[in-house]
């Protein structure tokens, strides 16, 4: 097992079935030797500096009705917020006084998000800080709304495509929804120029190894810059309230996996993360992420986007917690990077 951790740090790729093998594998040595193969290329290709992403959480009013996630069109539970331009643009002030040259906008596909409203936004945070790089996750678009907000300014945009394989993403998302314009969205993003991120969630129901080889296969294929991936946690009203959550030491795994297969791409150490473990994102940056994002929203709007139970908000996942981030990342040989942190492609 230790020769297809070599070939795979060596080659950035592996065959579906020795991928499968070593997602599969639970000797805690071959673990080990994985996740300190990731951390040293982790190390190689950035350094001991996690960048730093400002979190702005824009709305949790959304067109779609997703089976996983709590801001779905159909909770009549959820407390439904969107924040103004103004708001926005104080975060952003906020953001930067604290140190932090990126701004990630992240909301539901609401409807009022226009392009009118959008490039006007994410034009005036261009104007106004013309350092920092504005980072959009805002769902599916179409390709004149992406190539719209990149001209304003937008220079990344992630969009999670959460399963790779057409049955399990109808089970995944409502009927409206399809792999196929999720994917066309995809090389739309990375078409117009942007630094472009995917991912998926890990446990998830349905999902199997087999499955996840598939989207490990399409990740390396595709080329992401940017890769987001977080353990599936149930949201109590939604169809898989009831589902048992993903787990932990299968994400950083594949945390590890895909640092190897993709060296030089943006791996935050997610929310999801830190929320089901209290050392999640200590674990992830180990594994071989290299970002995190602390929440810049309003405080008071933090808890309504809650797209899963117990969504961690405050703390180090908070943008006024990033003294005890920092403290944090420094007990184990790491620190934070006040870098825009681009994606730069590297041999």
């Amino acid at each position: 097992m230790k020769e297809l951790v070599d070939r795979l740090r060596r080659n950035q790729a592996l065959p579906a079935e020795e991928l499968r093998r070593l997602l599969t594998d639970n000797d805690p040595t071959i673990r080990e030797y994985l996740r300190r193969n990731a951390q040293e290329v982790a190390l190689a290709h950035f350094g001991r500096g996690i960048f730093i992403r400002g979190l702005i959480e824009i709305s949790n009013r959304c067109r779609n009705d997703c089976r996983y996630c709590g801001i779905r069109r159909s909770n009549r539970l959820a407390t439904r917020y969107r924040l103004d331009r103004q708001t926005v643009l104080d975060c952003c002030a906020e953001g930067y006084r604290l140190g932090m040259r990126t701004f990630v906008m992240q909301g539901g596909e609401d409807p009022a998000l226009t392009d009118a409203f959008l490039t006007d936004l994410v034009g005036e945070i261009h104007r106004r800080w013309p350092d920092c790089a504005i980072t959009l996750s805002l769902g599916e678009r179409s390709e004149a709304s992406y190539r719209a907000l990149f001209e304003a300014g937008a220079n990344r945009y992630l969009l999670r495509h959460e399963t790779i394989d057409p049955d399990h993403y109808r089970l995944l998302h409502p009927e409206e929804m399809s792999l196929e314009n999720r994917v066309q969205c995809l090389r739309a993003l990375k078409k117009i120029g942007y630094q472009t991120g995917t991912g998926i969630m890990v446990g998830s129901p349905g999902q199997t190894p087999d499955l996840i080889v598939k989207d490990l296969q399409f990740i390396a294929e595709f080329k992401p810059q940017m890769i987001g991936i977080g353990p599936f946690i149930p949201h109590r009203d939604t169809p898989f309230g009831q589902e048992p959550a993903g787990s932990v030491e299968l994400t950083v795994k594949l945390l590890s996996i895909l640092r190897l297969l993709c060296p030089s791409a943006l791996i935050p150490a997610t929310t999801a993360l830190a929320t089901l473990s209290g050392d999640g994102r200590i674990l992830g940056i180990q594994a071989g992420a290299n970002v995190v994002m602390p929440n810049l929203s309003p405080p008071d709007e933090r808890s309504k986007y809650n797209l899963y139970n117990g969504k961690a908000a405050f703390g180090c996942e908070a943008a006024e917690g990033l003294d005890s981030l920092e403290r944090e990342l420094e007990k184990v040989g790491y620190h934070i990077s006040w870098d825009r942190g681009d994606y730069i492609e590297q041999d």
